[in-house]
């Protein structure tokens, strides 16, 4: 079958590859019918995820058609249109039981990277690399799902794939961000980043109650569609200053609830931003930090900031010193989206949530490469590529 391959730092390119197959008894294959670039695969690119080996297919945000299913898969059938969670839970373990799917015990079969970074090894994750278990991931015609009762969710009919490709993973990661914050009636809401993520945070903090939600980014793009979609107020912080922005827009409060859906690439402007990427380059830093530390900066005292960026090792100049004298929560975590996916598909089929306008970009999996230009580099007003195989 044909596959988008990572093939080296900032080269993909589409190969043929064996056609998965059913390895455990509770697997499933897909079919896959729409599969979308996301922020976290611009980390792959860019060399910063370790254990990437030339050939691994990338993506882990798609819809697709089951066409085979395992002896023990009770809860799918063959035929069935399904949107698949990109990060693997096995539904049994603590963590699944306890609904935070992303830290599942079981299903990342090579744990040793990431215990050594952070101490214990989260879940495994559709194409990110062999310190997430080495999944195929899918940008391909088709793909193996582990544990396929508990990762794969039937789509309405009322629901297109163009909108249900991103119940996979951008809806209920930006969900989770307001879930976890607690976001509720009256609140304001500081975003980072208006991509796939951050407008999804957007969509749920309204939805959820927030009063006023302000989207901070650079690219007028998608500043416009945070605004023009969702109605919430927009900051470029190439043209001002964030924290003095967010000062006078709050009364010197600061937002109740600030999300940071930027990550481990976070771009700013001035010293701070040069010192980041100075750091990064030399590998003295493993992620750059600026938006998390604006996060923690203007958040109000007493109030929660919520980091839903992608960070795989240590951030120079963390404020803590800020997290403990104004009292702030600070909640964080990759998204179990097994705990939003049913009700985020339930949204869309009845109007209330309709994330297809981030797919600015339709294109087959052929020009991949083409497709990945465009997002990383951001031209011509590219939000999401999504590749139909």
């Amino acid at each position: 079958m044909k596959a988008l391959c990572w093939t080296g730092v900032n080269e993909v390119t589409v190969r043929k590859v064996p056609d998965p197959r059913i390895l455990n008894r509770q697997d499933a294959i897909v079919k896959v019918t729409a599969s979308s670039t996301c922020g976290s695969d611009l980390h792959l690119l860019d060399g910063y995820v370790p254990a990437m080996a030339s050939g691994d297919v990338i993506g882990h945000e798609f819809v697709g058609e089951i066409v085979e299913t395992g002896p023990d898969v009770r809860e799918r059938r063959t035929g069935e249109r399904v949107a698949v969670c990109s990060i693997i839970g096995c539904g049994r373990c603590y963590h699944c039981r306890q609904e935070m799917y992303s830290l599942c015990d079981n299903t990342n079969p090579n744990p040793g990277v990431m215990e050594t970074i952070v101490g214990h090894a989260p879940a495994g994750i559709f194409g990110y690399s062999h310190a997430a278990g080495g999944f195929a991931g899918s940008h391909a015609e088709y793909i193996r799902v582990p544990y396929a009762d508990v990762n794969a969710f039937p789509v309405p009919d009322e629901v297109s794939d163009d909108s249900a490709v991103f119940a996979s993973d951008a809806a209920p990661t930006g969900w989770m961000g307001a879930d976890l914050a607690g976001v509720g009636a009256g609140d304001v809401v500081a975003v980072w980043g208006c991509g796939g993520v951050g407008q999804m945070a957007v969509r749920a903090s309204y939805l959820k109650g927030a009063e006023r939600v302000i989207a901070i980014d650079r690219v007028p793009e998608r500043l416009r569609m945070a605004r023009d979609k969702y109605g919430a107020e927009v900051l470029d912080y190439e043209e001002l200053d964030v924290l003095d922005a967010l000062d006078e827009m709050t009364g010197g409060r600061g937002p109740d609830v600030c999300i940071e859906a930027v990550g481990m690439e976070s771009h700013g402007t001035g010293v701070q931003h040069a010192y980041d990427r100075a750091k990064q380059a030399l590998r003295l830093q493993t992620d750059r930090g600026l938006s998390l530390r604006q996060a923690v900066h203007a958040c109000r005292k007493g109030g929660t900031v919520c980091v839903l960026g992608v960070f795989l090792g240590f951030v120079d100049k963390f404020p803590m010193g800020a997290v403990v004298n104004k009292g702030l929560t600070l909640r964080s975590g990759q998204q179990h989206g097994q705990r939003y996916i049913p009700m985020l598909l339930d949204l869309m089929a009845r109007g209330r949530l309709d994330p297809s306008h981030l797919l600015t970009h339709p294109m087959p999996l052929q020009q991949g490469a083409r497709g990945y230009e465009l997002f990383k580099e951001k031209l011509d007003g590219c939000v999401r590529a999504v590749f139909y195989p």
